[in-house]
């Protein structure tokens, strides 16, 4: 098989028009699934994506198109190129037009992909054996995934771009159930690399609240103080970040709109000394340190394909510091352009206690560890809406004392910022809702004040 260098140089040799960025993504995947404590498959994944961006100077500007293949062999490079001509063209001057990038190197470019594999799990697949007849003995049933992923990437354009990334990522994913199936609750882990994992830790988070689950107690739709883990506010925090795009707050379209005109930039949203950041050094979630943009949006522009990405923060000390720009849209905000990263943080500063002891401190309230099916309501307040699922527990006088029915919920996580009673130390951790679509989050658990209950579910 043709190797991802030769792709990019094959590619642009042949594209005849004024810049071309070739982005070839070879990844391969491990993982391990289970049902009824039993293992049920296991397998390697590989798979390889070429997308190559035609720049093409024309009477009105330059335009921008691009094409994705599946592979490209060496006797098709000249389809391809004019293909992505061809789009370019067609989709006429681009809005986000910028000077390209040229002559940005990273990377071993000449060193092939490092595939993962089954090795991986070497530490933790002997534990999980023993969980699966632990469990059997005491009558519960898991079930689940872990899976590993390596991706790399190379980027290389006509003007001498030629950045090569690597990034692994991991993580486990169980339901356990019991009482005939009338119990269930849901734990994840995020990894980079499975030897920092502990199955026994996911062992006694799930048997904890499959035990709490023993007393049922029904609760009417209202306001609550709720305790929600890592993954819980992340899920939360998620969607916040994702709404941040400096354009759309520009135009008056999202929460960070002024309603005076611009953006909110400069506002304190939180209580609580909160930073609410990326970085590509961040210990335990190091990623890509340069713009891979296959297509243009309010979020990334492919005219910034290679840019150096350093820290960005979106909030600092609770106020808002950036929103995500493209160059071109800094540029239309009046704003510094600081790219965002391919991980998400957040910490409160001076935050020491523990989530069990967040859990103390409730005098009458909820532990909600898994939030699911969110969609936007409101893009002016970013209201949110979900489910609960897999466990909502009653905390009485510090204690949980049972679980309780399922809600629909409605909250903004940029008002439940203002809401915060107290926080923990920020942990790597692995999303529910999300988890398909962000693998790089570490986030505190935190203590809200009147978290929304707004009607009784049916779920279960």
């Amino acid at each position: 098989m043709i190797t991802p260098q030769e792709i990019v140089e094959n590619i642009i040799a042949a594209a005849d028009y004024d810049d071309c960025v070739v982005i070839v993504n070879e990844d391969t995947s491990a993982n391990l699934r289970w049902a009824n404590n039993t293992l049920t498959t296991n397998g390697v994944l590989a798979n390889r994506s070429v997308t190559v961006i035609a720049f093409v100077n024309t009477a009105a500007g330059m335009a921008a198109g691009s094409i994705t293949r599946t592979d490209v062999p060496a006797a098709q490079s000249n389809e391809v190129a004019a293909a992505a001509k061809a789009a370019a063209l067609a989709a006429g001057k681009a809005e986000d037009a910028a000077p390209l990038l040229t002559n940005v190197v990273a990377g071993d470019w000449n060193a092939p992909h490092f595939p993962t594999g089954p090795a991986v799990f070497s530490k933790v697949a002997p534990d999980l054996g023993a969980m699966f007849i632990a469990a059997a003995r005491d009558g519960i049933e898991l079930f689940g995934y872990a899976e590993h992923t390596h991706a790399t990437s190379w980027i290389g354009s006509k003007g001498g771009i030629r950045v090569r990334e690597d990034q692994p990522a991991g993580r486990v994913e169980m339901t356990g159930k019991s009482h005939n199936r009338t119990r269930s609750t849901w734990e994840g882990r995020a990894t980079r690399d499975f030897s920092d994992l502990s199955m026994a830790e996911i062992d006694a988070a799930i048997r904890q609240r499959l035990d709490w689950q023993g007393n049922k107690i029904d609760l009417p739709a209202g306001k609550y103080d709720a305790v929600l883990p890592s993954g819980a506010v992340g899920d939360l925090i998620t969607y916040m970040v994702w709404s941040a795009a400096g354009k759309d707050a520009f135009e008056g379209q999202s929460v960070f709109s002024d309603k005076k005109g611009g953006t909110r930039i400069g506002e304190k949203f939180s209580n609580v000394a909160l930073n609410l950041y990326s970085d590509p050094t961040y210990q335990g979630l190091e990623s890509t340190a340069h713009i891979e943009a296959a297509a243009s949006s309010t979020f990334a522009s492919v005219f910034d394909n290679g840019h150096v990405i350093s820290k960005f923060e979106l909030m600092k000390n609770g106020v808002l510091q950036n929103l995500i720009n493209t160059r071109a849209s800094a540029k239309q905000m009046g704003a510094d352009f600081v790219p965002i990263s391919d991980n998400i943080i957040m910490s409160v500063d001076g935050a020491t206690a523990s989530e069990a002891e967040l859990i103390k401190s409730v005098k009458h309230g909820l532990l909600i560890t898994c939030l699911w099916y969110i969609r936007m309501v409101d893009p002016v307040t970013l209201l949110l809406t979900g489910l609960t699922r897999d466990g909502v527990y009653l905390i009485k006088d510090g204690e949980v004392v049972g679980a309780v029915n399922n809600f629909r919920w409605n909250e903004s996580p940029v008002e439940l910022l203002s809401r915060i009673i107290a926080a923990t130390p920020t942990q790597i951790t692995q999303l529910r809702e999300w988890g398909d679509y962000v693998d790089r989050t570490a986030m505190p658990a935190v203590l809200f004040k009147d978290f929304n209950m707004s009607t009784v579910s049916q779920a279960s």
